[in-house]
Formats: C-alpha cells, sequence, structure tokens
C-alpha cells in the first residue's frame, strides 16, 4: 500500500500509517484555503483521513496524522458523503491523505459515479505513495495534488524520517502525469483534471526548494501547475528539537524562490502572500460530516 513496506496485517494491527485496515474520517466538511482554481467560491468538498505513513515533523494535521483520530466508517458511508458535500455545492470532492485507504476509495468512486455523482476527484497527498497503489486510482482521479517536499536525501531523512523521499515521489508523479496529462478548467476557472504540485519552502532551505522546482519544470515544463507555498508555521515545541525549524519562512526567501521560478520560465503556478502564514489553514478534526445526517436523501 506504500513505500514503506512494513508488512503489517492492518486487519489485525497498525501500520506505520497508524491505522488498521477499517476506513476512518476525521472531517468531510466545505473547505475554502486550497488553490484557487480547487477552492473557488464554493469552497472543496474535504475529506480528511487520518493517519500518514511520513509523519514530517512539522506536520500542520498532527493531530489526525497519527492515525488515532476519526470515526470508522462504512465505504457506503464515504459515498454518501461524496453526495452530501455536493449537496452543499462543494465544486469537488478533495480527498486528503488517503493514501493508506485506497481500494475502499476506489470502490466508493466507482460506486458513485455508476450513481451519477459528477464533480471531479482530487486525490491530496504527501507525494510519498506507491506506483501500484496509485495505479489502483488510474481513470477515478481527475486532479492529482501531491507534494514534492525534497530533492535530497539528507533533508528527507531528518524531518519526515524517509530518505528515499525524493526518489519515490518523483515516480509517483510521473504516474500521476500519465494518469492525468492535461490540465482542464472549466468556464468558472476551476480546475477539473491535471496535476498540481505543492511545494512548501521551509526556512532556511531555499536551496532545496529551488532543486525542487528546477526538477519540476525540466521535467513537466507547463504541463502541470506548481504551488509554491509560503505558509509554513512553526508547531509548538519545535524549535527544542529542530532550532531551524522553528520561526516562519523570511520574505526575502520566497521572494528568491519565486524570482527562480520566473527565471526558470514557470508560467503556470500559485504563489502566496507572506500574510497567509500568520492564518489558521488548519480545521477542528471534531468528525464534522462524518456521522449520518441524511442530506443524501435529498438527491
Amino acid at each position: 500500500m506504500c513505500p514503506r513496506m512494513c508488512d503489517a496485517d492492518r486487519s489485525v494491527s497498525h501500520g506505520v500509517c497508524g491505522v488498521s485496515d477499517k476506513l476512518k474520517i476525521a472531517r468531510a466538511a466545505l473547505h475554502f484555503w486550497e488553490e484557487p482554481c480547487i477552492s473557488g467560491e464554493n469552497g472543496s468538498g474535504a475529506v480528511f483521513f487520518p493517519g500518514c505513513a511520513l509523519h514530517c515533523v512539522y506536520c500542520q494535521n498532527s493531530k489526525i496524522s497519527d492515525g488515532q483520530a476519526g470515526l470508522e466508517v462504512s465505504v457506503e458511508r464515504l459515498i454518501e458523503i461524496f453526495f452530501e458535500l455536493a449537496c452543499k455545492n462543494a465544486n469537488n470532492i478533495n480527498l486528503i491523505t488517503g493514501d493508506h485507504y485506497i481500494p475502499q476509495i476506489a470502490c466508493a468512486i466507482k460506486e458513485a459515479r455508476r450513481r451519477g455523482f459528477d464533480k471531479p476527484f482530487i486525490f491530496n497527498c504527501s507525494g510519498y505513495e506507491s506506483i501500484d497503489a496509485l495505479k489502483g486510482l488510474d481513470g477515478l482521479i481527475d486532479v492529482y495534488l501531491p507534494d514534492l517536499k525534497y530533492m535530497e536525501p539528507e533533508p528527507a531523512a531528518k524531518y519526515s524520517h524517509a530518505e528515499d523521499y525524493p526518489g519515490i515521489a518523483k515516480k509517483a508523479i510521473d504516474e500521476m502525469v500519465r494518469q492525468c496529462p492535461v490540465c482542464r478548467f472549466n468556464e468558472d476557472g476551476l480546475i477539473t483534471g491535471g496535476v498540481i504540485v505543492r511545494h512548501m519552502l521551509l526556512p532556511g532551505h531555499v536551496m532545496n526548494s529551488k532543486k525542487v522546482l528546477k526538477y519540476l519544470y525540466e521535467r513537466y515544463k507547463n504541463n502541470i501547475y506548481i504551488s509554491i507555498m509560503s505558509q509554513y508555521t512553526p508547531i509548538a515545541g519545535i524549535e527544542e528539537r529542530y532550532p531551524e525549524l522553528g520561526r516562519r519562512v523570511k520574505k526575502s526567501e520566497y521572494d528568491r524562490l519565486t524570482d527562480y521560478a520566473v527565471k526558470l520560465g514557470v508560467e503556470n503556478a500559485y504563489i502566496q502572500d507572506m500574510e497567509v502564514a500568520k492564518e489558521s489553514f488548519i480545521p477542528e478534526f471534531d468528525n464534522e460530516g462524518v456521522a449520518y445526517c441524511g442530506d443524501a436523501d435529498k438527491l
């Protein structure tokens, strides 16, 4: 299921991802803090899955990444959630960190489509993905939204416990682009197909970020979109373990990175105002929208 290859029998124990084989969701609600082509005015139908194979030391979603949060649901309930979010006029269904539930997600998408569901499905992930698992989503996902965090093994090992992250993520993004090779948008400017690769600048790591942008541009030119993010916010206590990550990104650092992107020739990109680091993009993981509410019956 993932590059960790932990060989856990998740029917009886948890994997590195922190979850069993039981499908869990920590939140299902409209989300307004994604890229403009995803959130639009109505918001993205964000489904947050607990658990993660990476466990980055600076994780903004650490409340759910250990797998302990959320409620167990059936595949049928997940399908109902898709329709309930559609009833709220969500632009799309945004599946966030669902790597370890790909078989259930694939089953839910197929059945939802059979029942007439017509919103785009977005797979929002860390980039640390198994090619075999991604192939299970071929033809089902409209938009891939992966990270590409590192180009060097050293920071990948230090901050995400995954020295092999760069090689794994590059191959995974290749597979995503193979499945969704063309970025498409509707008349309202909302994305309906393609790949957007996110990269968040870490404080003091402009060189790593430049390498990421250079790789993405040389590999895919302007066939993908790149989201260059300045929103890094230190989590509580991180300065004690990783002093270099104990501050926000400086404007001068971010300007150097975005200027570099322009010099490379990057045209399809999203950038952020520095003020966003002062805002909270982290919702309450209080199981909102997870329990049955009957909205699907309105369809």
